[in-house]
Formats: structure tokens, C-alpha cells, sequence
């Protein structure tokens, strides 16, 4: 260990839940966080960054090329967050800082997410909650705000891993769905389980009856869900998203709908974010839209500060980071 561990100085750019905090604290170490309600720009980060030893990320901050060798002295990088496409991680691991994330932990709230967001889609729940609220709930129509059922339909699901798995034991086990996914690398655990079966891209598309979104954003999947992808899926599908805002073409996924290409969305993620209020998916009679809180939960967000923590007392203990998205950066 290069220095002693009170003079280890970490900085935070968002207030995290105290258990995180707490561990933190017990080691020794010196902590700076970010409490501004608006978020730390990049140059700021910078500034700040450069008089610490390590940084605990969020998401949201622009941890580029550019940011790394500005900050090339950080120890370790520690993302609250499983995701981190906004950190340039083959740059972190040519310059030698080791980046952890926290997986794992936020699979049940994002599943339940988007388990909700398919059932308030295929009911209309957000659109008819407005009408209320607009002192719209008058009269009996038998043709009017009908949704559509959910039992033994298919649900396709794109990343079929610990969240997509979490979402298709839901849905099989509550509604009896089929299950089909896209992957990569075939899922053993889900196939024996819950009966899924592996299909093409293009197949994923026509048969879905709900289309639910669980991959990471890379270069691949960065606008794979534009109209040339809406246009094959079925007139009454429903398409649900809460991985990533960028994955699916958001100007092409309001003309899908206007168009009655597809039923209806579901969206936890937006491209970008936060959403405009003028947005036109929030008045569709079909769509629901959250602000990104697949992972709020106090369980979820309690468990992420305590992995993003430990990601640093394991670097400072023992030179191991235990949830390390670059190892060769230890080498």
C-alpha cells in the first residue's frame, strides 16, 4: 500500500445511501461528496478529482478518454451503477486504473419495472390516471380505453441475462407466457427453467407479442430498435424498455406508434435523458414513461453502496477489487 489509509482520499459526485458511507468511513479514509442538486459537470470532476486518490461514479458522469488522462493518478474508478458505457474502459486498463461496478443486486427492482411497465401498457394505466386527474372520468363506453390481455402470449426478450431472466420468470410464472430471446451466448439456466428458446434477431421481432429490452449498450446495440426493427413487429406488440434510452431510436419509435406499427411502450429508459416534457409519448393513449428508476429501491440502492465500496476497500486491503469490469488492470 502506497499510503497509509487516512490519507486515502476518495470523491463521491452523488450522495450515497449511508451504508456505503459507513464502510467507508470505518476504513479511515477522507471523503468528498458532491451535494449540489445539479450534477458535477466533467471539468469540475476533473478539478476535484485531481486532489483525491479514488473516485466512486455515477452513471451519469462522462468518464471518457479525455477525463482518464486528466485523472491518470486515480487508484480505482468505483461505478454505483451496473452499467457503464460512460466510462471508457479499454483507456482505464491502458492507463492501469482498475474499474468496478455493482452487479447483480438491482435485477429484482429492474424486473419488477419492467414486469409494471407491461402490465400499465397493456392496460393503459398512465393514460387513463390522466384522464382522472383531468376531471375526465365521466360516462361508460363498452368500445372505449379497451387494453389487451397478457395470458399465454410470447414474450421476447433482448439480453437475456440476470435481468431478462428475472422479468421472463414473471412473466411465465404470472401470465403463462412463452418465452424467446436474442442472445449472444445461449441461456442453459433459462432454457431448462422457464423453457426459453433461443432465436434470430428477425425472429425475436415477429413473433413478440411484448418485446422487452435487457441488454447493454456497445456499439451493437446503440440504435438496434429503429423503424427498419419496428417495422417487423406485430401490429398488437407491446415494446418495453429499461436498459438503455440509446438502444432504440426514439423519433422512429413515436412514428412506430403514430403509425400503429406497434400497440403500445413501456419505457423506463429515454434517449435522451431526462425527457422533455413536451415529449409526445407522454400524452399517448399507449405508452408509459418512468424517469430511469429501475433500480430505486431502498434494497437495491442499499446493496449497490455497499459493492461500490467494497470495490475500493478490497483495492486499498489487498490490491483486488471484487466486482473488477477490467482485471487487467491489476496485472
Amino acid at each position: 500500500m502506497v499510503e497509509e489509509k487516512e490519507n486515502i482520499k476518495i470523491f463521491i459526485s452523488r450522495e450515497i445511501p449511508e451504508i456505503g458511507l459507513g464502510l467507508l468511513k470505518n476504513e479511515g479514509f477522507k471523503i468528498t461528496i458532491w451535494k449540489e442538486a445539479i450534477p458535477v459537470t466533467q471539468q469540475e470532476l476533473i478539478q476535484l478529482v485531481k486532489k483525491h486518490n479514488a473516485l466512486l461514479s455515477m452513471g451519469s458522469d462522462k468518464i471518457d478518454k479525455y477525463f482518464l488522462n486528466e485523472c491518470r493518478h486515480l487508484d480505482i474508478i468505483s461505478q454505483f451503477a451496473v452499467g457503464y458505457d460512460n466510462i471508457d474502459i479499454a483507456e482505464a486498463s491502458r492507463l492501469k486504473i482498475p474499474v468496478g461496478n455493482t452487479p447483480g443486486v438491482l435485477s429484482d427492482a429492474t424486473a419488477d419495472i419492467a414486469f409494471g411497465l407491461m402490465i400499465a401498457t397493456s392496460r393503459k394505466m398512465f393514460f387513463m390516471h390522466k384522464l382522472i386527474t383531468r376531471g375526465e372520468w365521466n360516462y361508460f363506453f363498452p368500445k372505449a380505453n379497451l387494453g389487451i390481455e397478457l395470458r399465454n402470449k410470447t414474450l421476447g426478450i433482448f439480453g437475456l441475462g440476470r435481468i431478462g431472466y428475472e422479468m421472463a420468470s414473471r412473466s411465465r410464472g404470472a401470465f403463462n407466457m412463452k418465452v424467446i430471446y436474442c442472445n449472444r451466448n445461449q441461456n442453459r439456466e433459462a432454457e431448462k427453467n422457464l423453457k426459453a428458446e433461443k432465436v434470430s434477431f428477425d425472429r425475436l421481432l415477429s413473433e413478440s407479442d411484448v418485446l422487452s429490452i435487457h441488454c447493454k449498450l456497445s456499439a451493437e446495440t446503440k440504435g438496434i430498435f429503429d423503424w427498419n426493427a419496428f417495422k417487423k413487429m406485430k401490429p398488437t406488440s407491446l415494446f418495453i424498455n429499461t436498459a438503455r434510452g440509446q438502444v432504440h431510436n426514439e423519433n422512429d419509435l413515436i412514428r412506430a406508434l403514430n403509425e400503429k406499427i406497434i400497440w403500445g411502450a413501456g419505457l423506463d429508459v429515454t434517449n435522451p435523458e431526462p425527457m422533455h416534457p413536451g415529449n409526445p409519448l407522454l400524452e399517448m393513449e399507449n405508452v408509459s414513461v418512468l424517469p430511469h428508476i429501475g433500480s430505486a429501491t431502498v434494497e437495491a440502492r442499499n446493496e449497490m453502496a455497499r459493492l461500490a465500496a467494497e470495490n475500493i476497500i478490497g483495492f486499498y486491503r489487498a490490491k483486488t477489487v471484487p466486482n473488477i469490469l477490467n482485471p487487467e488492470a491489476l496485472t
